[in-house]
């Protein structure tokens, strides 16, 4: 048995039903959902992300509406930090957690070992090499770090600046890049994490992601745009890049039609749960549902029987 606390990590594509299974998993444990989206940290980013709205929450959600998506940045690390705490404060009661979404990279920095430079947001010793790339050109950098670490050097191409940089940050405070790559493909883990995956089949995902673009668009999406436009919200920013946002924001600048934007959001949507698959499918901890031969009762049956009393016992 693992000495390490356990998770529960319920992931798979946008629109496949994540949300509703973990839902269901933590009212029957008696306990409340870390959101792993990226974007749902964001205040007032709520139709487009697909966030559960609080008055339709049957258990507690942790890890959203956090975040001024006009005036605040925010980091995979400062999610990395926020989210270890919410986990560790439900661990301390004594409860299981539910972690749920679709970001890979941000769930895999939760529950995995993953360093991250001093400082969510630039450091001097990241401006000063940024500045060398500037006036000295990159190959300067890059030679830099093959003469101080030439096994992370190995692993980045030369014209990958802002992965070199970062590189020769971690190089500063006593970190090999290259050690920190091999670590995460091999996850090694930060908690005992169960992963449950969502599947089915291609045609049928596709299905449910237009589905859901046209009902978000009838919700209003639209509007919830505008009203962050308002607000300074412009595509510049890190929120404004997320899906469906982006797409908006083209049409109410008029660089296109309302229905050139939802088509684009459901190709972009497609596109992205293709990625997310692609990213799971390399996890070989991942325990897939397929529900195209089993429901969501089904699948919550099957994920409490396979965690079993033992993870209670390590909390």
């Amino acid at each position: 048995m693992s000495s390490l606390p356990s998770v529960v990590c319920i992931v798979g594509p946008t629109a496949s039903g994540k949300s509703a299974l973990a839902e269901m998993i933590a009212q029957r444990l008696e306990t409340s959902i870390v959101s792993t989206d990226a974007m749902q940290v964001y205040k007032g980013m709520d139709i487009g992300t697909a966030k559960v709205p609080a008055e339709e929450r049957i258990v507690p959600l942790l890890m959203v509406d956090m975040i001024d998506p006009v005036w605040e940045d925010y980091s995979v690390q400062l999610f990395q930090r926020d989210a270890r705490a919410a986990i560790d404060a439900l661990l301390a009661c004594k409860k299981l957690p539910v972690l749920c979404g679709g970001t890979g990279l941000y769930l895999d920095a939760v529950i995995d070992e993953m360093y991250f430079p001093s400082g969510a947001l630039k450091t001097p010793t990241r401006s000063k090499y940024e500045e060398r790339a500037a006036t000295e050109g990159p190959d300067v950098l890059y030679r830099l770090l093959q003469e101080r670490d030439q096994k992370s050097a190995e692993l980045i191409h030369p014209h990958n600046v802002r992965r070199v940089i970062r590189a020769l940050e971690m190089y500063d405070e006593g970190v090999s890049y290259a050690k920190q790559h091999m670590g995460l493909r091999a996850h090694t883990p930060h908690y005992a994490a169960s992963l449950w995956g969502l599947s089915m089949n291609r045609a049928r995902l596709y299905e449910r992601i237009d589905r859901r673009v046209e009902q978000m668009f009838a919700a209003g999406f639209v509007d919830e745009v505008k009203r962050l436009v308002e607000d300074g919200f412009t595509a510049d920013s890190t929120a404004g890049q997320a899906i469906g946002y982006r797409e908006v924001l083209s049409y109410l600048a008029g660089s296109c039609t309302l229905k050139e934007a939802v088509e684009a959001v459901k190709q972009h949507t497609r596109r992205y749960a293709k990625r997310q698959l692609s990213w799971l499918k390399r996890d070989g901890r991942v325990t897939w549902l397929d529900l195209d031969t089993i429901g969501m009762d089904e699948a919550a049956d099957t994920v409490l029987s396979g965690i079993g009393e033992g993870q209670h016992e390590s909390l």
